[in-house]
């Protein structure tokens, strides 16, 4: 896990062309995605088609993920933080177990303190369709932003807690990052994807926060 300090992320969309400006408290996140491995070692099972202990897991619904950080909180001895009743899910932010980063939590860990739209070359920092090979790949391969995060562009998008657009798009969450098979323009620090929270496809995995 790495300690990300206080401070500001301005978010934006460029579908309605806004922006808005979040403060954002300290908190923990992984330095990447949860692997197939670690997946299967809380829940018990392998989701996806591809296989490969490092590489990150896939095929993973909102609501697994949300299901995978109850799991992981309760066998570290931590409160999870989810509680589940029916469709509905609420959480308990003073809780100190594993979970979803805001969205707001996400882009702050990904920026690392920089502005531009990527923390480095995309060769180098990033697998998306012009290197990956058509598929996911090890995490942890590419180089690390300055706080020593990997793979928070490329490789597999990610579930973050919030709604995307409630009053539009119902119960759609956010994705973050962009994935192996997108190109270029969709593997920045401000892009922004959205899908139902049932939704499982290849290029979509998560990584966990605490605090």
């Amino acid at each position: 896990m790495i300690a990300v300090p206080a401070g500001q992320v301005t978010l934006s969309d460029r579908r309605t062309s806004s922006s808005w400006r979040v403060d954002v408290g300290a908190f923990e996140i992984a330095a990447t995605p949860v692997t197939q491995a670690e997946y299967a070692e809380i829940v018990g099972e392998w989701p996806g088609a591809a296989r490969g202990e490092r590489r990150p897991v896939e095929g993973v619904s909102w609501w697994d993920a949300i299901a995978f950080c109850n799991n992981m909180s309760e066998q570290a001895g931590l409160t999870p933080p989810y509680r589940v009743v029916g469709d509905d899910v609420t959480w308990d932010t003073a809780a100190d177990g594993y979970r979803l980063p805001t969205e707001a939590e996400w882009e702050r860990a990904c920026r690392a303190g920089t502005t531009g739209p990527r923390h480095g070359p995309l060769d180098e920092i990033a697998w998306y369709r012009r290197n990956s090979d058509g598929r996911s790949r090890d995490v942890g391969e590419k180089r690390p932003n300055a706080w020593g995060l990997h793979d928070t562009l490329g490789n597999v998008w990610e579930w973050c807690w919030d709604l995307y657009d409630p009053e539009v798009y119902g119960t759609y969450r956010v994705l973050r990052g962009g994935g192996w098979f997108d190109e270029h323009w969709s593997c920045r620090a401000s892009a922004r994807r959205r899908s139902h929270p049932t939704y499982r496809i290849d290029d979509v995995g998560f990584r966990v926060a605490r605090g």
